[in-house]
């Protein structure tokens, strides 16, 4: 009888559990019993892993082996428990020592000729290993720089099973093909095991190794405030939203510059934390989407699904394991979504509980999944189906029926949830042909932004928020009052209707980000006066521009 037990892990959502995997040989005819909760993809694995440890030169066992996943009452699927079931099938047959495997976390599919490849979530599966005390993790040697992100973990890289055993028992390496030209060989050959003398092939990876930064195509695309021509109201509503994560609204015909004004955003924002980063890249990393050789999301994302998005596409699910929608695909950075009349009605108003709690909650009978969905929102819309409709023109042939029931489309309760709502206006001829220095670019704007951000950071030291979008409206009118009689007209407004009590806050909000900008130590009149006027679209007799307010 022979056993041994090695370590894997269970993605519920962005997080993980660390699986204990035990396998079990016993006389008997021989057979493969796999318990512990799997699913089919999982199930499937007992043929991929005899097929992997007979291609890769060892010997199955012709016993009665039964492997089991502990906890049994954690839900477990897909392919990348294959390599920690295959090296604790070769433990319990004493292929390898037994003592070598206990502490060691394995995560990777095996191919039938024994490669090992990248599954999805290596990154939080990385961290539930570290978080639950392990320091020894072996990946699929493409997945070893996105492991290696997660401090004080010891990462190996392999490329198949037969490099894996070769280096578990202590024998010589083999050399393999890689699976991409030109991709470096694994530095495995005279690495040692803690405490065995065997060698181990732990190669710890720097941070630093192949760290690349998502989002850094979007910036070599040139896509620069200063290329905006005109739109004033809707660059000064652009920097607020960035400065606050304040979501924003843009209404205007085709060709005004909506779409360019939001592709712009994620540029403006600040640069992503290092905490953030790991939070953006493990839901990038379960969802499937980090590119080859660069692991480190450091940048806000920019999300733009079309409008053809399904609500599971948008907020996450699906059949089987949940996945990450495209709020959460955003977390941290722009959700963009362009013609939003033309999305479901179910799928827009499934976004109002990620706007307010900053996660989204999944309910599956096999368990509920959580996603982080901590976004700032970009609407933009035409003013009519054929998007001509002015209050200066007669441009527009559409009926006021239809008008109605396109505007319509956008709930209320939506709405409410949008700071700031600016028109866009269509540009002009003298504005196409201006060949003068154009608006402020990208870096000039983001400067501000961060100056703001670092302000507001500053204010809120100690609390759980970290931008004046996320404090709530109590806590606003208790602690960070505006000056006396600021909010005089937004209170007026409350009375007559045209602000609900959420909106009201939202304005006290937006009011804050506006003195953050312009340096103000708490909002004035004029600063409530330019939120109100972003908030309603209505002119209040305030510039739009911010330097005019400091």
């Amino acid at each position: 009888m022979g056993f041994a037990r090695t370590c894997s892990v269970a993605l519920v959502g962005v997080e993980g559990v660390v699986v204990e995997v035990q396998a079990d040989l016993e006389p008997g005819v021989a057979a493969f019993t796999l318990v512990g909760l799997p699913d089919k993809s999982l199930s499937e694995s007992r043929d991929r892993v005899r097929a992997a440890v007979v291609n890769s030169g060892a010997e199955w066992p012709q016993k009665k082996l039964t492997v089991g996943l502990s906890p049994a009452s954690v839900p477990k699927g897909g392919s990348g428990f294959d390599l920690a079931v295959a090296c604790a099938v070769l433990g319990a047959a004493e292929r390898i020592d037994p003592r070598v495997l206990a502490d060691i976390v394995m995560i990777g599919e095996l191919g039938l000729d024994g490669r090992v490849r990248p599954v999805r979530g290596i990154l939080p599966a990385v961290l539930a290993a570290a978080d639950a005390g392990y320091e020894q993790v072996v990946v699929p040697e493409c997945a070893a720089a996105e492991a290696s992100l997660v401090p004080g973990v010891s990462v190996l890289g392999v490329r198949s099973l037969r490099q894996l055993i070769a280096v578990l028992a202590d024998e010589p390496v083999p050399e393999e093909e890689p699976d991409e030209a030109g991709r470096p060989d694994p530095l495995l050959a005279g690495l040692r095991m803690p405490g065995t003398g065997a060698a181990t092939g732990m190669h710890s990876m720097g941070a630093a190794t192949g760290m690349h930064s998502m989002g850094a195509a979007q910036q070599d695309q040139g896509h620069d405030l200063a290329d905006v021509v005109g739109q004033r109201s809707a660059r000064t509503a652009v920097e607020v939203a960035a400065a606050g994560g304040h979501h924003l609204f843009l209404e205007g015909p085709p060709g005004a510059g909506k779409t360019m004004l939001a592709e712009r955003l994620p540029a403006v924002l600040p640069r992503l934390t290092r905490q953030d980063s790991l939070e953006v890249t493990a839901v990038h990393s379960v969802a499937g989407l980090l590119p080859p050789g660069k692991p480190l999301i450091d940048v806000p994302p920019y999300c733009a699904p079309h409008h053809s998005a399904t609500m599971q596409s948008l907020v996450g699910g699906g059949p089987g394991v949940a996945r990450p929608g495209a709020v959460s695909l955003a977390h941290r950075g722009v959700l963009f979504l362009d013609e939003t009349p033309e999305f479901g009605s179910h799928a827009l108003d499934a976004l109002r509980q990620p706007l307010e709690a900053g996660h989204v909650v999944i309910a599956r009978s096999a368990g509920v999944v959580r996603f982080p969905a901590r976004f700032l929102m970009v609407l933009a819309a035409n003013p009519c189906p054929c998007g001509r409709f002015s209050q200066r023109d007669s441009l527009c042939e559409c009926p006021p029926s239809a008008i109605r029931r396109y505007q319509a489309r956008l709930s209320g309760p939506l709405l409410d949830r949008v700071d700031l709502r600016v028109e866009v206006d269509p540009v002009s001829r003298a504005e196409l042909a201006h060949r003068g220095p154009g608006g402020e670019s990208t870096r000039t704007v983001a400067d501000r932004v961060l100056t703001a951000r670092e302000r507001a950071t500053a204010r809120l030291a100690g609390t759980p928020w970290r931008t004046n979008s996320e404090v709530p409206g109590r806590e606003l009118r208790n602690r960070w009052h505006a000056a006396a009689g600021a909010m005089d007209e937004a209170e007026r407004n409350l009375e007559r209707g045209v602000l609900t009590a959420r909106g009201l806050d939202r304005v006290l909000r937006v009011a804050w980000t506006v003195a953050d900008l312009v340096g103000h130590d708490r909002p004035d009149a004029m600063d409530v006066a330019l939120a109100l006027q972003l908030r309603t679209g209505v002119p209040r007799g305030v510039p739009m521009a911010l330097g005019a307010l400091t």
